[in-house]
């Protein structure tokens, strides 16, 4: 429990989509918002672990924190809302997901019940809880790049000094396994430096610009559509997406495919963000599409199997991963603006809604399976009493 609670701080430290978010907040100071995020990341991992020792359903656990957390809104400031539900998206991210779910399906691994399966997912589910010339972009680019390698580093260093600790207490790991590791590690570390300092430079400015250039051409409702085009195609290239789906396939021993899960995240995704965009026009409350929505996933919970409730938590956390904070986020505060709109309480919660979505269409497609299953069942023990039948006639 000890370490999990301090792989859960390190790991969401080192989190570059919490980096950009809280760059992005102006009621919150970074510090104060990042510090809040890992603590509370660590401390659910730990109860995430405890829940698989002592095999606790998932749906009662979910159903629990959940009812918490809606008690809470009724007390905290609306500022601070839509951005509390937008942090648990972003920090399941590209260096959470795969090392919790690793750790996830590790610990599950040992166990040799028949829950072992179900129990691999839903760790994540619970940690939720303008134009320039070309060389004024190129001296952006130059000056920005050492100081993202510096953040980066200082966030990755306690993860690599951790796990070479490990390393001289057990002394787990070979002599190649220990090079695959070292080499993983610095590829990450130059990607976290070339996605964090394109994003920054780049990435957040053009959907920054591109949600104010829509919103303010005099035809705002065009924004319904075109975000849900590009929450559709988005999610495609999340890098968490690639990890999750993969993993549940591998898992699943096939039944349950990448393309299937692919499908119920794109159309999530574009319903969230369709949604999101709708708000930002009108100025209705997120909590009017949250408590209906997540009242929704928690009760298809009891009815859906558990593997599938494990992994639609599990999608809602990858959706919501650095595509969705560097891009959409950006493109929603600049519509909101060119709006006129507020936004911490209109744009904010985009992230929020694009992790919830797919708590319902990867539960809806669990439960569709669950109806092919039983109908294919009840086929086949038709054909047998047909075959059955055909045998006492043939021998009457």
């Amino acid at each position: 429990m000890a370490v999990c609670l301090v792989l859960g701080i390190l790991i969401t430290v080192a989190e570059p989509d919490l980096q950009v978010l809280a760059n992005q907040v102006p009621a919150i100071p970074n510090l104060t918002l990042i510090l809040t995020v890992v603590i509370g990341v660590g401390i659910f991992l730990v109860l995430a672990q405890a829940r698989m020792l002592f095999n606790i359903p998932l749906s009662y656990a979910l159903v629990f924190f959940y009812i918490l957390i809606f008690i809470l809104t009724c007390f905290a400031p609306d500022d601070f809302i839509p951005v509390s539900f937008d942090s648990g998206g972003v920090t399941t991210g590209p260096i959470t997901v795969p090392f919790v779910m690793a750790l996830g399906i590790g610990m599950a691994s040992v166990r040799s019940d028949k829950n072992s399966n179900n129990d691999s997912f839903g760790l994540i589910s619970l940690l939720q809880y303008r134009s320039r010339s070309g060389s004024i972009v190129t001296r952006d680019f130059l000056h920005g790049f050492p100081v993202y390698a510096k953040e980066v580093f200082t966030a990755i260093c306690p993860i690599i000094v951790l796990f070479a600790f490990f390393q001289l207490v057990f002394k787990r790991f070979q002599k190649h396994q220990l090079i695959k590791i070292s080499s993983g590690m610095v590829y990450t570390y130059i990607g976290l430096v070339l996605f964090l300092t394109g994003v920054n430079i780049g990435f957040m400015p053009a959907g920054q610009f591109t949600g104010e250039t829509i919103a303010g051409n005099g035809k705002k409702w065009f924004l319904i559509p075109i975000g849900m085009v590009i929450g559709y195609f988005i999610v495609k290239a999340e890098p968490s997406v690639q990890v999750l789906t993969k993993q549940v396939e591998e898992v699943s021993n096939g039944s349950i495919t990448q393309k299937s899960i692919k499908q119920g995240l794109s159309v999530g995704i574009a319903l969230s963000a369709g949604i999101a965009m709708l708000r930002i026009l009108t100025g209705i409350s997120i909590m009017w599409f949250l408590i209906p929505g997540y009242t929704l996933s928690l009760i298809m919970t009891f009815f859906v199997p558990q593997i599938f409730t494990g992994i639609a938590f599990d999608s809602g956390g990858v959706a919501s991963g650095p595509m969705t904070a560097t891009f959409l986020l950006p493109l929603a505060m600049g519509a909101c603006e060119a709006v006129g709109g507020n936004i911490l309480t209109d744009a904010f919660g985009i992230v929020a809604m694009v992790a919830m979505t797919p708590l319902v269409t990867i539960q809806i497609l669990g439960l569709a399976d669950k109806i092919k299953e039983r109908v294919l069942k009840k086929r086949v023990i038709m054909e047998i009493e047909n075959v059955a039948e055909d045998t006492i006639l043939y021998f009457d």
